[in-house]
């Protein structure tokens, strides 16, 4: 009952909000206005409260390039979390696109989608990536490839970070590995046990999922920017991938071992 009552008022507030931004994006998009940047993150801020999760930044975004963020990932919280701290895009899979709300959201915030059936899904992503890196934005991919149960960090994979790694020299693209973990809950460290309630993986319902979130006592989570790649690993890609997952497991194990790191 609680868990409805809460779903019944998120969407009282946040369906007429919604209805008045998304023509507001599209037209910023068809126009190429700044605004499409910024209003995703005024909106995910705003989804932050409704949702009740307190985002903890530790270090800080490469300022000074195109920037290639390598994440973890573990629930769709993440993608709510990242995109409250600075203008981003996400390098999703093509079926992300068709999902009912999400995908519209995706779009709106320009995702680039890949379809993994077709063989020449990963030099077309490379070159969708490659060009908006050369346009000076922020691209974030999900380097596992799925979502984690937010015990561990999965292994990343390294099709994509190639096309990062290509700019790193000739435009001064940056790598930088990002780091995120749920850290308390209603105030207290979250148990072991309790992470699934938050990690959203394997063929668990969203519905269920969402309600549980919004049922649930406040959530605090850590978005842990590391320090950017070498250039000279960066160029590498399969050296470059797993520099940033040694990088990134160690973070979030020391960020849910409740050592804060700067």
């Amino acid at each position: 009952m609680v868990a409805r009552l809460r779903i019944a008022w998120f969407l009282v507030i946040i369906v007429p909000v919604t209805l008045v931004l998304i023509p507001i994006q599209m037209v910023a998009l068809r126009f190429d206005l700044a605004l499409a940047r910024h209003l995703p993150v005024m909106f995910h801020r705003f989804l932050c409260r409704l949702l009740r999760l307190k985002v903890i930044v530790r270090g800080e975004p490469a300022r000074d390039g195109p920037l290639f963020l390598l994440s973890n990932h573990s629930s769709w919280l993440d993608i709510v979390a990242l995109s409250s701290v600075m203008p981003v895009s996400f390098i999703a899979k093509s079926e992300v696109g068709t999902w009912p709300i999400f995908g519209t959201f995706a779009r709106l915030q320009r995702s680039i989608f890949v379809d993994r059936s077709k063989k020449m899904a990963t030099r077309d992503a490379h070159q969708a990536v490659g060009h908006r890196l050369k346009r000076g934005e922020a691209l974030v991919l999900f380097a596992e490839g799925t979502t984690s149960d937010g015990h561990r960090v999965l292994g990343f994979r390294s099709s994509l970070v190639g096309a990062a790694g290509e700019l790193v020299a000739a435009d001064g693209a940056r790598i930088q590995p990002v780091a995120i973990a749920y850290t308390r809950r209603s105030g207290l460290p979250i148990a072991r046990g309790e992470r699934p309630a938050i990690a959203w993986y394997g063929d668990m319902d969203l519905l269920p999922h969402f309600g549980g979130i919004l049922a649930g006592g406040p959530i605090e989570v850590t978005i842990s920017f590391c320090e950017a790649l070498d250039p000279a690993i960066a160029r590498e890609r399969k050296q470059a991938t797993s520099a940033a997952e040694a990088i990134v497991r160690n973070r979030a194990a020391a960020l849910l071992r409740g050592r804060v790191a700067a």
